[in-house]
């Protein structure tokens, strides 16, 4: 049974003291919950080098999808294979950040991985600041936690301004129209990006204007032009490359002629596809941070989740039996992907049924650790639920 401590003052005050309101969406304190994780320092390590550990397995593999051309068993579109290669690499093309997402790691329960977020993973701001600012407010010693995510994104951001020395430190942040959650998100990258000496704005990637042969630049209401050396897009590579060809062929053209950075890079792709998890079991059968994963059903285990190989927020998955029959599943818009089917693993649980998924960050190596908790199949109704080391 996980192990929860109840606090009963929210952080608003401490967000608004820091002059951080700008987080506090409609419903984001309905969203926090007013529990926090227990876990001792040892399990807080463990996280850590379970994380900076699957982030190198995750590298080996996709140089095994690369130097083995296996873009179609990931649905990798051809489009995007040739930026693909050119960001891999080049070492100016820096992963800015991503989130892995783990069973297991208290009470006892081995960590497993359950999927890796590389590319637009959001919970930042919840991550970052609020879950500390919920310790502050609770008279709780709020350094407590593992959560350095906020300087480690300065770090990588200060990393990328110099290994681009040749481009200008502009940045500019988008996100699609309608999306106030990934605003907020946006907001704390670009708080860490101006500490790390880059001139940051943001602009809706439907208000973006891009030129093969100049670059990326936004457009005032005096039809004043500004362009922008980095561009960071919370917008899945996947859309852009199925669903925005001509887009897609752009940025082709901007980042191999060096008109600007596209963070995070045109790689990260392969991360994000589902179909590496494969990719991982083939390679490191039977690692204890691995779940059996297939492309046809695990008739061999009691229970696999099917899962697209690019979908989000818990859409199109399912729990299956070995007799292939539904147990559970959860509707989405993503079905038109392919499939894989991955061994089934108990959540962390504590005494009401809630099931906790664990959400560790990456930027750089490991950087801090977050709870989601919801039912079997960790969707867009989970909540947040902060940590407290003790």
């Amino acid at each position: 049974m996980i192990k929860l401590k109840s606090l009963w003052k929210s952080p608003e005050n401490q967000i608004y003291t820091l002059g951080w309101g700008w987080m506090m969406g409609l419903d984001t304190l309905q969203y926090i919950t007013g529990d926090i994780v227990q876990i001792t320092e040892q399990e807080a390590e463990n996280y850590a080098d379970a994380v900076n550990e699957l982030y190198q397995m995750y590298i080996t593999a996709a140089q095994y999808v690369i130097d083995n051309q296996l873009f179609n068993q990931l649905a990798i579109p051809e489009n995007i294979v040739e930026m693909i290669k050119y960001t891999w690499e080049d070492d100016r093309h820096l992963h800015l950040y991503g989130r892995f997402d783990l069973s297991g790691g208290t009470d006892n329960q081995p960590i497993k991985l359950i999927e890796f977020n590389s590319d637009t993973a959001t919970c930042i701001p919840e991550t970052a600041v609020i879950q500390w600012a919920h310790l502050k407010a609770n008279q709780l010693d709020e350094t407590l936690q593992f959560n350095s995510l906020y300087d480690l994104l300065k770090e990588n951001f200060i990393r990328l301004r110099e290994a681009n020395s040749d481009l200008t430190p502009t940045l500019l942040i988008s996100t699609m129209k309608d999306f106030p959650e990934d605003d907020t998100n946006v907001e704390v990258l670009g708080e860490a990006a101006q500490e790390a000496g880059f001139e940051v704005d943001y602009c809706h990637i439907e208000d973006v204007h891009f030129s093969p042969e100049d670059g990326i630049f936004t457009r005032n209401h005096f039809d004043n032009y500004y362009r922008y050396d980095f561009w960071f897009k919370l917008v899945p590579w996947e859309y852009i490359a199925y669903d925005e060809p001509e887009l897609m062929n752009i940025l082709n053209k901007i980042v191999m002629n060096r008109k600007a950075v596209v963070i995070n890079p045109a790689y990260n792709i392969l991360f994000q596809s589902k179909g590496i998890l494969k990719v991982l079991w083939d390679l490191f059968p039977q690692h204890p941070l691995l779940l059996e994963t297939s492309d046809t059903i695990l008739t061999n285990k009691e229970y696999c989740v099917e899962k697209v190989l690019f979908g989000r927020e818990g859409a199109n998955v399912k729990i299956l039996d070995r007799n292939s029959q539904t147990m559970i599943e959860k509707q989405g818009e993503y079905g038109e992907y392919p499939k894989i089917y991955q061994e089934y693993v108990e959540f962390l649980r504590d005494y009401q049924g809630n099931c906790y998924q664990a959400g560790v960050f990456f930027a750089y190596e490991a950087a801090a650790l977050g709870f989601r908790r919801g039912g079997r199949i960790i969707d867009n109704t989970a909540q947040f639920t902060g940590h407290l080391i003790s």
